[in-house]
């Protein structure tokens, strides 16, 4: 399948909102695992700009504020403002769909011109608050982005405030203690708004071609 057809696909089903990726539907139940969502991104018709999903709506940058890795309060919209982030909601016991994410945009960074890759953030919220610590957080992205440029911001914080950080982005609240989220990641352009966003059908090389037009735009 081509990098068009393949986003395409992905797009028309997070349009539905019944986007399911991970252990696998009723099976995962079964087996005690779990499961992602994409959430309801509304997205273009035949008219693809990204290779990612192209939003209709732009999703503004969220206002919410969490505890770092270095276990300092976070502001996420002024610490980001005006560049370009990268955005997903997770957890690190996730044997899956979250890895390979952070795996992918580590990838895609790493085959951007330099100039291109210090410009883009990366920021990782926990689904999982009672396990993901700060210390937590730090040794798992730190699998990930050890030789980039900007190293991956984790965040936590109590049940509430991730709950409301989730709301605040406009994706669905996690459920499941965190392991049913959503799969969306979000990119933030220096305007605030996400025009793009990226799920499990999307490969490393579509997030790079997106990230250079997104940061170049």
């Amino acid at each position: 399948m081509t990098p068009y057809r393949r986003s395409r696909l992905a797009a028309l089903v997070v349009s539905t909102g019944l986007a399911l990726a991970g252990c696998g539907g009723a099976a995962a139940e079964e087996s005690g695992g779990h499961e992602h969502t994409a959430g309801a991104a509304t997205v273009e018709g035949p008219e693809d700009r990204y290779a990612g999903i192209d939003l209709v709506d732009p999703y503004q940058r969220p206002s919410f504020t969490l505890t770092d890795t270095d276990g300092r309060a976070y502001d996420f919209a002024a610490a980001t403002a005006g560049t370009p982030t990268l955005l997903f909601f997770g957890y690190t016991s996730c044997p899956d769909i979250c890895p390979a994410t952070m795996a992918d945009v580590a990838v895609a960074l790493r085959g951007l011109d330099p100039a291109v890759a210090e410009r883009v953030q990366v920021v990782f919220v926990t689904t999982d608050p009672a396990f993901d610590t700060p210390a937590v957080l730090g040794e798992y992205l730190g699998r990930f982005d050890a030789d980039l440029p900007n190293r991956f911001v984790g965040l936590t914080g109590d049940q509430a405030a991730v709950d409301q950080a989730q709301l605040a982005a406009g994706v669905p609240l996690a459920e499941d203690a965190g392991r049913l989220h959503s799969s969306l990641l979000l990119l933030y352009g220096a305007d605030d708004r996400a025009h793009v966003a990226f799920d499990a059908g999307n490969t490393s090389r579509d997030i790079a071609g997106d990230l250079t037009q997104v940061v170049g735009a």
